[in-house]
């Protein structure tokens, strides 16, 4: 089995899929290309960064326009610097 593994400072990071093209409900239709791309994505591994504040598995908030898109085995992902991510996005209980 194959993987990838972060070198250095950086972070994996496994993109959700693109929905394509959409269709509001007065029958217009709007190309993926054109729709905002999201800037969260799941933690899938992690560089050598010490003491980290993220796990894999993690969900966090980075930085739009940033890090290298790479696709391997049919998945897209997204490498980019720990310098890069802005937040871990966390289940908390409502008051």
């Amino acid at each position: 089995m194959k993987e990838l593994q972060p070198l250095n400072e950086n972070v994996l990071l496994e993109l959700a899929e693109d929905k394509g093209e959409q269709k509001t409900a007065s029958g217009i239709i709007i190309p993926g290309s054109a729709t905002e791309e999201k800037n969260t994505a799941k933690v899938t591994a992690i560089g050598t960064i010490e003491k980290p504040a993220i796990s894999v598995g993690d969900t966090v908030m980075f930085k739009k326009f940033q890090g290298e898109k790479v696709e391997f085995e049919g998945k897209k992902y997204l490498l980019i610097p720990y310098a890069d991510l802005l937040a871990k996005v966390v289940e908390t209980e409502a008051i």
